[in-house]
């Protein structure tokens, strides 16, 4: 697993909320679900997006954006045309008033917009995820990021278009297949532009040295690592491997594994019910005191603290997973 993939672990679409909007101008929609991440493609007419204090961008047929959450923002036929409906946390959608339009507005499975014939069709993906692993690629990316078509390669785009109206058995696992390959492609296109900045983790996998450390490191975080056997295992001196590493990714090497390992040890606690014991065990942790302090050093609270606070009711919901807007 590449460094890339394991990062992608974390968001990776679980009944994730998939809606195709069809509207006819004027048309505006502020939202303000608090989700994490959003995929918005366009296939056919055009839509801005109007992030709250940020430049709107234009998005054409197969163009796509993602904007990343919790902020809100406006989607629109056009940037100066008032928002006239609100979608906000789970997918409930209603007038600025207040009236539903759950109803109103629907238009078929996944499908739900203004008018069955609408000139504009944005197909639209939302991850709900809250995992720490996943953190350190929601926070290399920014607010709202675009691709024109010719940027990136979107051939799933005509699928994810097809696929996301239908209502078979297993539907909503091939569709949230589909949205986790096209936000990889897209991930891949924006890091991989000329001009982009990408985080020191991302180019770093293009080294050979430190590209082997990180994959050796995230997949096999247990083993009882030190710089010199990391550098032994990629065939480098330790003393190389340690400047390298540090000026590539900007963190030494047992930094970033320490990093990783609580990083791991947090989703663990909150998405399992493996005892705090195993999870120290799993994560290179000779055991549950040892997680602890460390984990209590770095993040204020306990393990078992922590996964009491996951467990608590949400403040917000999960989304539908096959309906539009409620």
């Amino acid at each position: 697993m590449d460094v890339l993939a394991g990062l992608l672990d974390g968001p990776r679409a679980r009944g994730a909320f998939l809606l195709r909007m069809v509207m006819e101008p004027p048309w505006s929609v502020r939202i303000e679900d608090r989700a994490p991440l959003c995929l918005m493609c366009v296939t056919r007419g055009e839509a801005w997006i109007v992030p709250d204090g940020g430049e709107a961008v234009r998005l054409r047929p197969g163009d796509v954006a993602i904007a990343r959450g919790p902020e809100p923002y406006i989607t629109a036929d056009s940037p100066t045309t008032s928002p006239r409906a609100l979608i906000g946390p789970g997918g409930v959608c209603h007038t600025l008033e207040g009236e539903p339009l759950a109803q109103s507005m629907r238009l078929g499975v996944r499908t739900w917009g203004n008018a069955p014939d609408g000139g504009t069709t944005v197909l639209i993906g939302t991850y709900q995820m809250d995992g720490e692993v996943s953190r350190r690629l929601l926070d290399a990316l920014p607010t709202l990021l675009q691709l024109p078509a010719d940027a990136w390669n979107g051939p799933l785009m005509p699928v994810l278009d097809d696929e996301i109206s239908r209502d078979e058995p297993g539907q909503s696992v091939v569709l949230d297949r589909v949205l986790d390959l096209m936000l990889i492609a897209v991930l891949r296109a924006w890091f991989s532009r000329p001009d982009a900045e990408a985080p020191g983790w991302y180019r770093a996998m293009a080294d050979p040295a430190v590209g082997s450390a990180l994959r050796l490191l995230q997949n096999e975080p247990a083993r009882p690592w030190t710089v010199a056997s990391l550098a032994a295992a990629c065939g480098i001196s330790r003393a190389g491997l340690a400047r390298r590493f540090t000026e590539l990714v900007g963190e030494p090497p047992m930094a970033y594994l320490t990093g990783w390992r609580l990083a791991t040890a947090a989703d663990l606690l909150r998405g399992t019910d493996a005892t705090v014991e195993s999870v120290a065990r799993k994560v290179g942790y000779s055991g549950s005191f040892a997680l602890s302090a460390a984990f209590k050093r770095v993040r204020g609270v306990s393990p078992q603290e922590y996964r009491a606070r996951g467990a608590q009711p949400a403040a917000v919901p999960e989304p539908r997973r096959s309906s539009p807007p409620a």
